[in-house]
């Protein structure tokens, strides 16, 4: 059973259904070494933590995108090998953000299933404010849920912002990541695909290419990311020292 803490406290059993997978699929990605493996316990029980819940969640993603298992390991390979659940969840929902809207049909025993563990109505609010899910039409009607949202905004519930201040957040990052993908698809079309497709009139040529387009997201993302990461860090290592030198 899970408790608030990083120690890895989940079965196997638990880890699938909170990861909405087979026993037999965790078990296979961890020969594969997609996943690392668990902490044993008294009577050789092994325990799972956040991380492994949120890299079968990134795997997942990575499948929808239509990657191979063998592509979905060099992209695995290619993480800090010190990535939190936190940055992990947070690759998952900006691999996510490519893909088309997936939201799910969830009653509120099922999203605090998933969501492991119970939901206030702040919480609720406070995932709604973050895009996470989106409150019934009725009374009776199921919680529209994004669960490529929905890990990392649990995590979120943790750390104590206003609702407020998060919704200010929210709009920094639609505008800006808005921004950076208008222009990196604008670069991609000048100076890829518009001098690809005048030079190559083979429809296989031009398959290749859409391809192409498809898996270079996960590697835009990561590097993407990455930039962002290290720009964050070097603005509030900056904010915090001007802050402590007045």
């Amino acid at each position: 059973m899970a408790t608030g803490t990083d120690e890895p406290t989940l079965t196997v059993d638990e880890l699938a259904a909170r990861a909405g997978v087979t026993v037999r699929t965790v078990r296979f990605y961890s020969t594969r070494g997609l996943l690392p493996p668990p902490v044993i316990g008294p009577r050789r029980v092994g325990h799972y933590g956040h991380d492994h819940l949120s890299r079968l969640a990134l795997i997942e993603e990575l499948q929808h995108q239509g990657m191979t298992l063998a592509a979905i390991e060099r992209y695995l390979q290619q993480l800090p090998p010190d990535l939190s659940a936190q940055d992990l969840a947070i690759h998952r929902a900006l691999v996510a953000s490519w893909a088309p809207d997936s939201a799910e049909d969830m009653e509120r025993a099922e999203l605090e299933r998933r969501a492991g563990r119970p939901l206030s109505e702040q919480d609720v609010d406070r995932l709604g404010a973050m895009g996470v899910l989106e409150r019934p039409g009725k009374p009776d009607g199921p919680f529209q849920v994004d669960p490529g949202l929905l890990r990392l905004g649990v995590e979120l519930l943790e750390v104590p912002i206003a609702h407020e201040t998060i919704l200010a957040a929210r709009t920094v990052l639609l505008e800006h990541t808005r921004s950076a993908a208008h222009e990196l698809t604008r670069l991609f079309r000048d100076e890829v695909w518009n001098p690809y497709r005048e030079r190559e009139s083979d429809p296989e040529h031009v398959k290749a290419m859409k391809s192409l387009s498809a898996h270079m997201q996960p590697m835009v993302l990561q590097a993407l990311l990455t930039a962002f990461q290290r720009s964050l860090k070097e603005e509030l290592r900056a904010a915090f020292t001007a802050s402590e030198e007045r």
